[in-house]
């Protein structure tokens, strides 16, 4: 990861100094929506309409705030979010080794697949489950090969593909102004709460928000004089996030609605190929491409980000008890942001950096044969049902702690969000808890 000579020179005053820096938060953003949260709002959209268009933006808002004091987390701190984790105990370290193992073995085969889809589509020859492989494994090769400069790089490009064409879509399909607006004013139709809880908990990704941080260092970003910055490059990437989720659910509202659509990612070729049979072969093939490129963001963007997590997961759990976060660069691992001899690349070509691109590549293209096992599909689901509310409460107690700076602590409005998010998610792991077991 290399830095950029505007961070190097220290943090921009003007606004447009600020807007050319942005670029982690547009990262993090793009990552965390994936072909599931366009099948949740495309479902949504084809169910109720935009009735439920208030429950996206909400969504969007609370993670937002989740984001930002990750961000805050790591400027203000001086450390990385896995020291901030380490000091609350390691109960939560432990947490972390144990998600982040089972997560990346079933989110492995769910991403490949998810790129396999629209490549079959769209090209055809093989099989979903060979694109998936194929995917994977050119995945792991880009981002192996790749620092911090050029892997932004590239995802700001497939940002910009997946965000216009489904923006074309919506536009195509032509709306009512004043229904879309409608949908603005919170209201629960009959049967639509599992459908709320899910476009608010889905949209804009999940562990992906722990790696925000690691992207801003590798940005070159470090001390409270980023904040500013911080926050403008997240509402940045945010704000294109909601008008992304906006643009599918009324492209599903309009094509789809009344429609029974099975709730897997194979429903989004049938938006795709009733929008051929609407305005042409050319409407299908332009959704296609963006369902490419936000299955192809996703999958880049954790293959990059949650490695960085693993490899500082790694760094921590060899850390004597009671010692600070203390950078260890001979050892080939992450370092503490505040320590000067921090070098992000140090982390990419870590042998637990490295160690844990294969492991979301190679072992999960078994599951791609097996269906994946009912085990690994239960333990994964309720890990990641407890991942957001821990991160919500595990920021309320460290932005609010005395180990940061003052300029960095939690006013009301982040601890009104943050506690909003984690109470939302407590009750989103309740609800997979009966769905599951009840």
């Amino acid at each position: 990861m290399g830095t950029t000579d505007t961070a190097q020179n220290g943090p921009p005053t003007s606004r447009s100094a600020r807007l050319k820096q942005v670029g982690p938060g547009l990262l993090a953003a793009a990552t965390g929506v994936g072909a599931g949260d366009l099948v949740a709002t495309m479902v949504a959209g084809a169910r109720f309409g935009t009735v439920l268009l208030w429950a996206a933006v909400l969504g969007t808002i609370l993670k937002l705030a989740l984001a930002e004091g990750v961000g805050r987390w790591h400027l203000a701190s001086g450390s990385t979010l896995l020291d901030g984790w380490r000091r609350l105990g390691y109960w939560a370290t432990a947490f972390f080794g144990i998600y982040i193992v089972i997560w990346g073995l079933a989110y492995g085969a769910t991403a490949m697949s998810a790129v396999g889809l629209p490549l079959n589509a769209l090209f055809g020859g093989l099989t979903v489950r060979y694109w998936a492989m194929i995917a994977g494994v050119v995945g792991l090769g880009l981002v192996w090969a790749q620092r911090y400069a050029a892997f932004e790089k590239l995802m700001v490009v497939l940002t910009g593909v997946m965000f216009v064409s489904v923006l074309t879509t919506a536009v195509l399909v032509s709306p009512d102004l004043g229904v879309l607006a409608g949908g603005l004013v919170p209201r629960l139709p009959a049967g639509s709460t599992i459908y709320v809880l899910g476009l608010i908990g889905g949209v804009g990704g999940t562990i992906t928000l722990g790696a925000y941080g690691y992207w801003m260092l590798g940005k070159g970003w470090r001390g409270t004089g980023w904040l500013s910055t911080m926050r403008l490059d997240n509402t940045v990437g945010y704000v294109l996030t909601a008008v992304f989720v906006i643009a599918l659910l009324v492209v599903g509202a309009e094509i789809l609605l009344g429609q029974n659509i099975t709730a897997d990612d194979s429903g989004l070729l049938t938006l795709g190929t009733e929008l051929g049979e609407r305005y042409g072969e050319w409407s299908r093939i332009v959704f296609l491409i963006g369902f490419l490129a936000v299955s192809a963001t996703s999958l880049l963007g954790v293959w990059n980000g949650v490695s960085l997590l693993f490899a500082d997961w790694t760094r921590i759990i060899r850390l004597p008890h009671g010692t600070g976060a203390e950078t260890d660069a001979t050892a080939g691992t992450i370092a503490s942001a505040s320590h000067p001899g921090y070098q992000g690349r140090i982390a990419e070509r870590s042998p637990a950096f490295r160690g844990y691109l294969i492991w979301l590549t190679i072992p999960p293209m078994a599951l791609l044969f097996l269906d994946r096992p009912f085990a690994v599909t239960l333990v994964y689901g309720v890990l990641g049902a407890a991942f957001m509310p821990f991160l919500g409460g595990t920021l309320l107690l460290l932005l609010n702690s005395t180990r940061i700076d003052r300029r960095g602590r939690s006013g009301w409005l982040s601890n009104v969000l943050l506690t909003a998010a984690a109470t939302l998610f407590l009750v989103l792991l309740a609800t997979d808890l009966i769905e599951r077991f009840g």
